[in-house]
């Protein structure tokens, strides 16, 4: 029990640290102003402090990735679990997996050296663009939603897709309509988690995404991201300045805690249903 309230009480105290030291900040600027306003300029002689391109920036670059990434790792696992010989998935499940070990930089210094010039190239603008972070991202997430989406997959009971078999549905229509609904709430732990590397990643965005303080409008447009912003400016920040950048992570543990919630609440709805039928 000690153990296992040690990982709450750091939470705890991570939650407290953080809120104390960016709330004076946003009760002085206002929270209205902080959020929706544009202007973020902390070094001016008079600095405003306002979070929201870069609120816009997270928002754009984490959906990007999670069409990306949801949809390519539900393909991965679905193809592994339902249609794939076992000699091959015992080779395409550790190699899917082996990318979660890579360092972040890497798939930054990826997309920075291959990705950008492509963009740029092909679809036009600077190519440091949300298009580039959510590419990257969506990569990054790939072996968590396909691998926890492959276990939930897995627990299904056989006598779920043998009943659909013998009752004259293909193998597609079982796995489509019997065995990712009876898996629906693996898959959306594994969805929330894919979400949870997106919103938190930092460093190889910061790479690939250009840092410009606007908010998007187009996804060949460069962006900022709450977390970039944080890395980029805490190691010459000071006074107001500092206290703004955990204010910043205050909305970013705000939107996290909000997002997490509502799809545990998705989840517990479809168990729900699912108990029901």
């Amino acid at each position: 029990m000690l153990v296992a309230f040690s990982a709450v009480s750091a939470l705890a105290l991570i939650t407290a640290f953080i809120f104390r030291a960016g709330l004076p900040i946003m009760m002085k600027v206002g929270l209205g102003d902080f959020i929706f306003s544009n202007e973020w300029r902390p070094t001016d002689a008079s600095p405003s402090f306002g979070i929201f391109p870069m609120i816009m920036g997270s928002l754009a670059v984490t959906a990007g990735a999670m069409v990306i990434g949801v949809s390519l790792g539900l393909a991965c696992a679905i193809v592994l679990t339902q249609f794939c010989h076992p000699r091959a998935v015992s080779v395409l499940k550790p190699a899917i997996e082996l990318l979660a070990g890579i360092p972040s930089v890497v798939f930054g210094f990826i997309g920075v050296v291959i990705l950008v010039p492509l963009i740029r190239q092909y679809l036009g603008g600077w190519g440091l663009s949300v298009l580039a972070a959510s590419l990257v991202l969506g990569i990054m997430m790939l072996p968590t939603v396909t691998s926890i989406t492959v276990d939930a997959l897995q627990a299904v009971p056989r006598s779920y897709g043998d009943g659909s078999i013998a009752l004259g549905a293909t193998k597609w229509q079982t796995t489509h309509m019997v065995l990712l609904k009876a898996a629906g709430s693996g898959i959306m732990a594994a969805v929330i988690l894919g979400m949870g590397r997106a919103i938190g990643e930092t460093m190889a965005v910061i790479m690939v995404i250009g840092n410009w303080l606007d908010v998007p409008h187009s996804i060949l447009d460069p962006a900022r991201t709450l977390t970039s912003n944080i890395a980029l400016e805490m190691g010459y920040s000071a006074g107001e300045h500092r206290q703004a950048l955990f204010a910043t992570g205050v909305v970013l543990f705000v939107i996290i805690m909000a997002v997490n919630t509502a799809a545990l609440a998705f989840s517990r709805h479809h168990l729900r249903k699912a108990g029901m039928r």
